[in-house]
């Protein structure tokens, strides 16, 4: 195997296959990362037996030459020295050889390395995709729809299955929803496919690391499910996940459909009091803030540390409907909320002190944050 490729090619295809390889696994050889030489292209291959990332490198692309002088072959390399080497190789473009005694030889300037791989045979097949059954999905919509409502996944592996983040798709319609058991966030969109599943769920870690890799200037990825993997395909990436088992729980329950109280407001407006006041409630139990209603159209936004001191706001909002109310809640929670609604304004409904209260944008995408409050007495 023979080839010589401009640097900064190797260099992105390397950090996104990095994304799948760790060094703890129970398989000596995925601590190494793959390189297949075809007369087309270079693909490599990551994989950590949860994630799979393949990236490839064409000879040319839209009149520019990535690859020269290039001879098909196949080598494993350790991935903790590979990826450092070549970040740090001195000239555009490298020079790789590997001999027949899987002895690789890396070549940039007047730098040179020697390396010893392994065989490339000795590297576990990656399950092939039928991609018959397949959806494409805007990329900026489908990292918009992860950042929405990956960070609500629960990080207790107590309950697996709460790790992941929900996705169905039925009635043409796209829906991701997670939840921790202490909060929730969903998202839809439409999608034009004919296509229908329900209850699969992608492992938070995946979808963190998709969108990472998802490269911004590429238009659709195209989606393929089977019963255990998922694979999320574009031009230069294949992303290969596997699916968590078993039954993810029934959360359109848990959506109140009545409301006591309303307040409409503005977004940044009520991030900026709730980082305020909680900067005092960081030790506290989960990091309390309280919301009270006022008349004239105004929250206070309150919290208490007797050790540290005591700190109150009032904020002016749109309007506030309803009931009087008083409720706590995890500033964490309601700023990890806020923040990934992208709409100037947002309804926020209560049914009450104690009951679970919804935040959804004005603008009137499907979007919609579910927090418990916290009892303060």
């Amino acid at each position: 195997m023979k080839f010589v490729i401009q640097r900064d090619q190797l260099i992105a295809s390397v950090q996104d296959v990095m994304k799948a390889i760790s060094p703890r696994t129970a398989i000596p050889i995925l601590t190494g990362m793959k390189i297949e030489a075809h007369t087309h292209g270079i693909t490599l291959t990551g994989s950590d037996s949860d994630i799979s990332i393949e990236s490839y490198i064409p000879v040319e692309e839209d009149g520019n030459v990535y690859i020269e002088q290039l001879e098909p072959g196949s080598i494993v390399l350790h991935a903790r020295y590979f990826p450092d080497i070549v970040r740090k190789l001195p000239e555009k473009t490298v020079e790789f050889e590997v001999d027949h005694l899987h002895q690789v030889t890396i070549k940039s300037g007047r730098a040179e390395f020697k390396l010893n791989g392994q065989d490339a045979e000795e590297y576990p097949l990656l399950p092939k995709l039928q991609t018959d059954d397949s959806f494409e999905v805007p990329i900026d919509l489908l990292k918009n729809m992860i950042k929405q409502t990956v960070f609500a996944v629960s990080t207790m592996e107590t309950r697996p299955i709460l790790t992941g983040v929900n996705v169905n798709l039925k009635e043409k319609g796209l829906n991701f929803t997670a939840t921790d058991s202490h909060r929730l966030a969903s998202r839809a969109v439409p999608i034009d496919t004919n296509l229908e599943f329900s209850n699969i769920v992608i492992p938070g870690k995946s979808l963190n690391e998709l969108n990472r890799i998802l490269d911004d200037a590429e238009e659709t990825v195209e989606v393929s499910v089977t019963e255990n993997q998922i694979l999320f395909r574009t031009k230069h990436i294949n992303f290969l996940s596997r699916l968590l088992d078993g039954n993810y729980p029934e959360t359109s329950r848990l959506i109140p459909t009545q409301s006591k109280t309303i307040i409409q407001a503005k977004t940044k407006d009520l991030i900026q009091a709730i980082d305020r006041a909680s900067l005092l409630a960081r030790e506290e139990r989960n990091n309390v803030v309280k919301l009270t209603t006022e008349s004239n159209n105004f929250l206070e936004i309150s919290s208490n540390s007797p050790e540290v001191g005591h700190v109150s706001e009032e904020v002016s909002v749109h309007k506030i409907e309803g009931e009087e109310l008083k409720i706590s809640f995890s500033s964490k929670y309601m700023l990890d909320a806020l923040k990934v609604i992208e709409s100037e304004d947002i309804i926020i409904e209560f049914t009450g002190a104690m009951r679970p209260f919804i935040i959804q944008p004005v603008n009137g995408e499907n979007i919609l944050q579910l927090i418990l409050p916290v009892r303060t007495y």
